[in-house]
């Protein structure tokens, strides 16, 4: 029996009801001593999915990066790309990121077409992505970056109806993001009716600081999150979270 994919195993873990936490690693701040420290935590294993990128990258460390990963854990690594020059055969997948909730030609398709001959060539799995980055109470890099405004964060229905027309379009995963240093999450009652309105797995990111606000997102219907952030300011949140997690498939599966 071939091994699933890693698309089909996102999709099996939305369509059995288990949720997923992804551990989001930005490659201007890892290093070997960050690595050992996630290693003693046990976060690469407590994680489903690894996703390795940002909006904006300083450094030449993403291929380093990779590298490192590869060395201390078989979790699937997915890059998740700022821009077309992010890209590592090293890795396992990437996000195909489709910014449909901004009016960024370059972002909504202009990048893609550069990156498009690159990853034909390659081994990686493309992961076509519609990403709708909303609005978290201050500006982020990634609204900065993307030169585009965020989906307001008090109207879910503008947001559904973006999903939605993402998944018309034949996207395969909705990561409504908050962006890195959001201030707040995305609000439960934006995933309830993203989860209303689409069949899609649906990933969340940005702002998302407690074990609190993780819960309510996941029972909202949030099938994956996204922790960058939190677990750089304290690592021992990740293992906790997971634990969390834990408990609450352990519940869907009883």
């Amino acid at each position: 029996m071939m091994p699933l994919s890693i698309l089909q195993q996102i999709e099996y873990r939305h369509k059995s009801g288990l949720k997923s936490l992804t551990l989001l690693i930005d490659p201007d701040k890892f290093d070997e001593a960050t690595c050992q420290l996630y290693l003693q935590l046990n976060a690469f294993e407590s994680a489903n999915f690894i996703f390795v990128g940002g909006s904006l990258m300083v450094g030449a460390n993403m291929g380093k990066t990779i590298a490192l990963l590869k060395k201390h854990t078989t979790k699937p690594i997915i890059i998740f790309p700022g821009s077309s020059m992010h890209i590592d055969f090293q890795a396992d997948a990437i996000l195909f990121l489709s910014l449909i909730s901004g009016r960024n030609a370059d972002l909504l398709i202009g990048q893609h077409v550069i990156a498009a001959p690159i990853l034909k060539k390659s081994n990686l799995e493309i992961l076509p992505t519609g990403y709708m980055l909303v609005e978290g109470g201050k500006q982020t890099t990634v609204s900065y970056i993307s030169n585009t405004t965020p989906l307001p964060a008090d109207k879910p229905e503008v947001a559904a109806c973006t999903a939605m027309a993402g998944e018309m379009l034949g996207l395969k995963l909705i990561y409504a993001d908050a962006g890195s240093g959001a201030e707040k999450a995305i609000s439960p009652k934006m995933v309830s009716m993203l989860r209303k309105s689409v069949s899609l797995p649906i990933i969340i990111g940005g702002g998302i600081k407690t074990v609190e606000k993780a819960v309510e997102l996941w029972r909202a219907g949030a099938d994956m999150l996204v922790i960058g952030n939190a677990v750089e300011e304290d690592p021992t949140f990740f293992r906790v979270l997971a634990q969390k997690l834990a408990e609450i498939n352990h519940q869907e599966i009883a």
